[in-house]
C-alpha cells in the first residue's frame, strides 16, 4: 500500500526501532499478527529537506486520523474486561513510526571542492557519512590536493565506490555515526588509489562536514585479520541463521512431526513405537497408540503457534500446518487400519456398485436410494475411470473430506471481521472438534462440504452489511435489538463484484443446492434455514423469492421422487415432529446407559468436547459485544442448525448432525474467546480497546497478548488429544479386519440365486445396524433384514437357532469380532463371550459351520426338508408405476411455472434493487398463484396416496 506525502518512502511501524537501534517517538509495538496488516512502504515524490522522521511519529491526516493504527492486542481469555491499559485507550491510536527514504538522491556536484559535495549530501539528511581515522582522512586530503589527470580519474573511482557504499539514514539529520554502532562504518573492500603529493586546505567557506570514507587497504601478511574474518564469518553466519529462526522453525517443526507421526503409526510395534491391534480396549484407538504419536501431534500444533505468533499472516504456511494435523488427527484410522473402517460405508458402496451395473435407482431396496445424487455420482467416476475395487475410496475418503472441508471454511473466515490469529485459530478448532465421524464414504459427508461452500459463496458473492439509520428505540425490548442492530457488524459487505460474477455464482449456488435435494434428507434443510435467517437479519442481498424457490424444490423431491419409501411409513417421516425432549435424551443420556465403564468415558468425553466448546463459543459471542461487535453470521451458523432437534430422531442420530452443522459457527465463535479484537485496519479500530465499562480491571496488553496465544495453545493440545478419545472410541467394533470381510466376500460367492446373512443383536428393532462389513455388493441378492436375538449368557442359542431355522436355504448365521465388541462395550456382555458363543454353536447338533478364521464364522442349517430350493430374490422396484393421485399433473405444471418466475425475478434482481420493477411485479404475479397450486398438491398427493396405500 502506497501513500505518497512528499517526504520519502514512509514505513508505518508503530513503536519499532530504526535500522540503528534507535526507538522512535511512538511506543505502542507493532503487531500484525493482532491486527490483520503487514508494514505499508510509501514512496514519495521527492526528498524533503529538514524534517527528520522521528519528527512526524503521530501526525493527523487531514481528517483527523493518523496514517496508520496500531492498537494493542489484549487477547487473553479472560472475563474482567478487556485486557488494554487506560494509556493505550487514551493514547491515539493513529500514532506511527515512519522511516523516510527519498526516492531520489540529488548529489550535488561542487565546481571545484568535493567537500562542497559532501555538504550538499549532508545538509540533505538522506545519507550518512562514516567517520574516518586519520590515515584514511590524511588519504582523502591528499587525493584532493592532485591536480593531475590520472589522479583524478582514481579520485573519481573511489568516489563512486564510496557512494555506493554509503548506508541510508533512517534518523533524523545531524546524528553522528557513531550512534548507529561500529558495524555501520564497515570499510568497503576496493582499489587502492595512488597516494597524492602533497595536501591542500579545503577552501574557506566549505562547511564542516563528515568526509566519505576511502576503500580499506588490505593489512600485508595479515594471519590474525584472516582468522578473524573467518570466524567473524562464521558467527555472522551462525546469527542470521538464529535471526532468521521464526522463518524456518515453523516449517522444520512440522515436517518433523508429520514425518515421526507416520513412523510411529506404521513400523512394527514395539515399546515406543507401532500400533498394536490386540490392545486396544474400551477406550478405542488410544489405548493402543505410542508415546511418540501423541509427542509428534504435540510438536505440530506447537509449529502451528509458532507461526501464529509471528509478525506476519504466512498464509500457506499456516494452511500446510492445519493440513498436517487434519492428516494425523483424521488419517490415523487408515493409517493404522488395514482394510476400510465404519461397517456402514461397505453398503454405501454396494449402492454405487449397483447403480453402475444396471444404470437404475431402487428405492425398494434401502430408503437411501431414493436420494442416490451421491451415489449416481460415485457410480458415473468409478464406470468412467475403470475402477472395479472401491477399498482405497473407502480407505481414505475420511481424511479427503476433512481437508475439502477445509477450502469452504477458510472462505468464510475471510469474510469475517477478526484478527489474523482468531480467523486461523478458529480454522483449528474446525479441525479438533469434528470427532462425530460422518466424514466416511456417505452422502451426508459429501453434503456437508456442500453446505460449507453454499455459506462460503452466501457470505463471500451476496453478503450485506448495511449501518444502521434508525434511531434506537427509548426501552423495552425494540430498545435492545436496535443496540444490537447498532453494533459493528462481524461480516464484511460484498463490493466490486460484477454481474457476470454475480449471475454464475447465483447458478452455482442453486446448483449446490439441488445437488443436496438429490443426496441427503437434511442438508437442504441446513442450508434454507440458513438463508432464511440471513433474509431476516439483513445479511445477503437475495430476496424472499429464493427460498420459496428452493423450499418447493424440496418438497417436490420428497412428494413425487421418494413416495416409495413414504407412500407406507408417514410415520416414520412425521412421527417425530416436536419429541426435542425424547431426540436429545436417545443421542445423550441413553447413549451412556449400560456401557462398558471405559467405554462411558469416550461418551462422556464426547459430550465433554460438546460442552465446552459451546462455553467457549458463548464466552466469545460476550467478548465481541464487549467490544461493539455484534456476530449475526456466527450466530445463524450455531443456532439454526439446533432446530432440527424438532423433526425426527433420525435413527437416534439427530444430534450428531446438528452438532457437525452447527461446527462453523461454533469454532468461530470460540476463537473469539481467546481473540475477540477488531483488526487494526478496520474502520472501527478506535473502538477496540474502549470496554463498556470503564471501572472494570486492566491488564498489561503484551501480558494479556501472550496469555491468549498460551491458553488457545492449551486448548488446543486439549482438544487434540480428547479428540483422540472421542473419534476413535469406537475403533473396538467400527475397525474392520481383513477376516470380516473374507467371510463376506464368501457369502457373495454363493449368493445365487439369493442369500440371506442373520446378525446379532441384544434387542430386537428397527434401529438396529449391522457392526459387519455389509452389502458391498450384489445389494438386491443378498439381504441384511433379519436378525438373531442373543443373551448375554453365551450358552443361550435357542433364539438365534430359531431366526436361523426360520430362514430359507443358503441362509448364514454370522458371528464377527465387530459385533461381538459392540456387545461387550454397548451392552455389557462377558469379555470372553465371543468364544463361548461360537463354541456353543459348534456344538449344536442342527447348526454347520461353513466358514471360519480368527475373527468372523458362518453357520447354517444343517438339514432343510427335501425339495426345498434357494428362493429367488424378490423384486425390486425402480420408481416406475408409483402410486400417484387426481391432482398430480395439475402439481407438475405448476410447479414448471413457479420455479420459472421466481428464478426469472431473483435474476432480474440481481442487476440491482431498481432495475425493472414493473416486470419482476409481473412475474410476481404469475408465481404467486402458480406457488399456491404447486404446493396445495403436494399436499393432496401426502393425504390421497397415504390413504390409499
Amino acid at each position: 500500500m502506497r501513500q505518497p506525502d512528499g517526504d520519502g518512502i514512509r514505513m508505518v511501524s508503530g513503536g519499532s526501532s530504526d535500522v540503528h537501534g534507535n526507538k522512535e517517538e511512538s511506543d505502542v509495538p507493532f503487531d500484525p499478527d493482532a491486527t490483520g496488516i503487514i508494514p505499508r512502504l510509501t514512496f514519495d515524490e521527492a526528498p524533503s529537506g529538514g524534517d527528520a522522521p522521528a519528527d512526524r511519529a503521530g501526525k493527523k491526516d487531514a481528517d483527523g486520523k493518523g496514517s496508520g493504527s496500531v492498537p494493542a492486542d489484549g487477547d487473553a481469555a479472560v472475563d474482567g474486561g478487556t485486557a488494554v491499559d487506560d494509556d493505550v485507550d487514551d493514547r491515539a491510536a493513529d500514532q506511527t513510526a515512519t522511516f523516510r527514504i527519498p526516492s531520489a538522491l540529488h548529489i550535488g556536484r561542487p565546481p571545484t571542492a568535493k567537500e562542497a559535495e559532501a555538504a550538499d549530501l549532508a545538509s540533505a539528511g538522506t545519507v550518512s557519512m562514516p567517520v574516518l581515522t586519520e590515515t584514511e582522512a590524511d588519504s582523502e586530503t591528499a587525493e584532493e590536493a592532485s591536480t593531475s589527470a590520472g589522479a583524478s580519474e582514481a579520485v573519481e573511482a573511489t568516489r563512486a565506490v564510496s557512494r555506493a557504499s554509503i548506508p541510508l539514514r533512517t534518523d533524523a539529520p545531524g546524528e553522528s555515526q557513531a550512534a548507529a554502532g561500529p558495524s555501520a562504518a564497515a570499510p568497503v573492500a576496493g582499489p587502492t588509489p595512488a597516494p597524492a603529493p602533497a595536501p591542500a586546505a579545503a577552501p574557506a567557506t566549505a562547511p564542516a562536514v563528515e568526509p566519505v570514507p576511502a576503500p580499506a587497504v588490505a593489512p600485508k601478511g595479515g594471519a590474525a585479520p584472516k582468522r578473524a574474518r573467518a570466524a567473524g564469518g562464521v558467527m555472522g553466519r551462525l546469527g542470521a541463521l538464529v535471526a532468521s529462526a521464526p522463518t524456518w522453525l515453523p516449517v522444520l517443526l512440522v515436517l518433523e512431526g508429520l514425518v515421526m507421526y507416520v513412523l510411529a503409526l506404521k513400523v512394527p510395534p514395539g515399546p515406543f513405537r507401532g500400533v498394536d491391534p490386540s490392545k486396544i480396549d474400551g477406550l478405542g484407538l488410544i489405548s493402543a497408540l505410542p508415546p511418540t504419536a501423541f509427542l509428534a501431534i504435540l510438536i505440530m500444533i506447537v509449529s502451528f503457534f509458532v507461526t501464529v505468533a509471528q509478525s506476519t499472516d504466512r498464509k500457506f504456511l499456516l494452511l500446510f500446518q492445519i493440513a498436517a494435523i487434519t492428516f494425523a488427527l483424521h488419517g490415523a484410522g487408515a493409517l493404522v487400519a488395514s482394510e476400510p473402517r465404519f461397517p456402514t460405508a461397505y453398503i454405501h458402496a454396494g449402492f454405487v456398485e449397483f447403480i453402475s451395473r444396471t444404470g437404475e435407482s431402487a428405492i425398494s431396496i434401502d430408503a437411501r436410494m431414493g436420494w442416490p445424487g451421491f451415489f449416481a455420482l460415485f457410480a458415473f467416476v468409478t464406470k468412467a475411470a475403470g475402477i472395479q475395487d472401491m477399498t482405497t475410496i473407502l480407505q481414505w475418503t475420511p481424511l479427503l473430506s476433512n481437508l475439502l472441508y477445509l477450502l469452504p471454511f477458510v472462505l468464510i473466515l475471510r469474510q469475517v471481521v477478526a484478527t489474523t490469529r482468531a480467523r486461523w485459530f478458529a480454522a483449528l478448532l474446525f479441525v479438533l472438534v469434528q470427532w462425530i465421524g460422518q466424514d466416511y464414504f456417505s452422502p451426508q459427508g459429501f453434503t456437508f462440504a456442500l453446505y460449507l461452500a453454499w455459506v462460503a459463496i452466501l457470505l463471500r458473492w451476496f453478503g450485506r452489511v448495511e449501518p444502521r439509520t434508525k434511531p434506537i428505540p427509548a426501552k423495552g425490548l425494540r430498545r435492545l435489538i436496535g443496540r444490537l442492530d447498532a453494533m459493528t457488524p462481524g461480516e464484511l459487505a460484498n463490493t466490486g463484484t460484477f454481474r457476470a460474477d454475480k449471475l454464475l455464482m447465483f447458478m452455482l449456488l442453486v446448483a449446490l443446492f439441488l445437488a443436496s435435494v438429490a443426496s441427503h434428507q437434511i442438508t437442504p434443510f441446513m442450508m434454507l434455514g440458513v438463508l432464511t435467517a440471513f433474509l431476516i437479519v439483513k445479511r445477503t442481498s437475495l430476496t424472499w423469492a429464493l427460498p420459496f424457490f428452493l423450499g418447493l424444490a424440496v418438497l417436490a423431491w420428497i412428494s413425487y421422487m421418494t413416495v416409495g419409501f413414504w407412500s407406507s411409513q408417514i410415520d416414520a417421516i412425521f412421527g417425530g415432529l416436536g419429541n426435542i425432549l425424547q431426540n436429545l435424551r436417545s443421542n445423550t443420556g441413553d447413549r451412556i446407559e449400560g456401557s462398558d465403564p471405559a467405554h462411558a468415558m469416550v461418551l462422556q468425553a464426547r459430550l465433554g468436547i460438546l460442552v465446552v466448546i459451546l462455553s467457549l463459543a458463548a464466552t466469545g459471542l460476550v467478548r465481541r459485544l464487549r467490544r461493539g461487535v455484534f456476530d449475526r453470521s456466527a450466530l445463524i451458523l450455531l443456532c439454526v442448525p439446533v432446530l432440527a432437534l424438532g423433526l425426527q430422531s433420525y435413527g437416534g442420530e439427530i444430534g450428531l448432525r446438528i452438532y457437525m452443522f452447527a461446527l462453523p459457527g461454533a469454532c468461530l465463535l470460540a476463537a473469539y474467546a481467546f481473540f475477540p479484537n477488531l483488526p487494526a485496519d478496520s474502520a472501527d479500530v478506535r473502538e477496540e480497546t474502549v470496554p463498556l465499562r470503564r471501572r472494570n480491571v486492566r491488564f498489561d496488553p503484551q501480558l494479556t497478548k501472550k496469555l491468549s496465544v498460551v491458553l488457545a495453545a492449551c486448548f488446543a493440545v486439549l482438544f487434540a488429544f480428547a479428540f483422540l478419545m472421542a473419534r476413535y472410541g469406537n475403533e473396538k467394533f467400527e475397525r474392520v479386519t481383513t477376516g470380516e470381510v473374507e467371510a463376506l466376500h464368501h457369502v457373495y460367492a454363493n449368493d445365487k440365486p439369493s442369500a440371506r446373512v442373520l446378525y446379532l443383536v441384544p434387542k430386537l428393532g428397527p434401529e438396529v445396524t449391522p457392526t459387519m462389513p455389509w452389502g458391498e455388493r450384489d445389494v438386491e441378492i443378498v439381504s441384511f433384514n433379519v436378525q438373531a436375538l442373543v443373551h448375554k449368557d453365551p450358552s443361550q442359542i435357542a433364539d438365534a437357532v430359531k431366526a436361523l431355522q426360520e430362514q430359507p436355504r443358503n441362509s448364514y448365521l454370522m458371528v464377527s469380532r465387530g459385533q461381538v465388541s459392540y456387545l461387550q462395550l454397548n451392552e455389557g456382555y462377558p469379555a470372553d463371550w465371543g468364544e463361548r458363543f461360537r463354541a456353543a454353536l459348534d456344538a449344536s447338533p442342527d447348526l454347520k459351520r461353513v466358514y471360519s478364521n480368527d475373527d468372523a464364522a458362518l453357520y447354517t442349517w444343517k438339514k432343510f426338508v427335501r425339495g426345498t430350493e434357494t428362493p429367488e430374490p424378490r423384486p425390486y422396484k425402480t420408481g416406475r408405476g408409483e402410486p400417484t393421485s387426481p391432482w398430480t399433473p395439475v402439481g407438475i405444471a405448476a410447479l414448471g411455472l413457479t420455479w420459472a418466475t421466481l428464478f426469472g425475478y431473483e435474476v432480474i434482481r440481481l442487476n440491482g434493487p431498481n432495475r425493472a420493477r414493473r416486470a419482476r411485479r409481473r412475474l410476481l404475479y404469475l408465481a404467486i398463484p402458480s406457488f399456491v397450486v404447486a404446493f396445495a398438491v403436494i399436499i393432496e398427493r401426502f393425504l390421497y396416496i397415504a390413504a390409499n396405500n
